[in-house]
């Protein structure tokens, strides 16, 4: 259990980077695809969109620094910020789009889930 949990952390560190990514610098062009934009409302909303990967990248990096603590201090640190990515996913699937509570959301509950299983 305890594999799977570290795995699964490593995962949602990973999906964070890569929005981190998608919204600091391929906004205009793959983020415009994948979410449906039109150019005029990415090159409107760059600005904000950086500012939220930012803070993706900060979820990630603090999810890697959980996992790089020790054993004494991986629980309480990976639960801070898998509850920090569990929140923002609930709250991005309610006031933004739906499957951010599957992508986000649900990959963050696991690994709590399975980080908690295996103390």
């Amino acid at each position: 259990m305890r594999t799977l949990a570290l795995a699964l952390v490593v995962l949602v560190a990973l999906l964070h980077y890569w929005f981190m990514v998608l919204e600091m610098f391929l906004w205009r062009t793959r983020a415009r695809r994948i979410f449906r934009m039109s150019a005029e409302k990415a090159e409107t909303t760059a600005q904000m969109a950086a500012n939220q990967g930012l803070y993706n990248g900060f979820l990630a990096t603090g999810l890697v620094w959980a996992l790089l603590s020790g054993p004494e201090q991986l629980v309480p640190r990976a639960s801070f910020f898998l509850l920090c990515v569990l929140a923002a996913g609930v709250y991005g699937s309610i006031s933004v789009q739906r499957t951010i509570l599957y992508v986000q959301a649900v990959p963050a509950a696991a690994a709590l889930l399975a980080l908690w299983m295996a103390r």
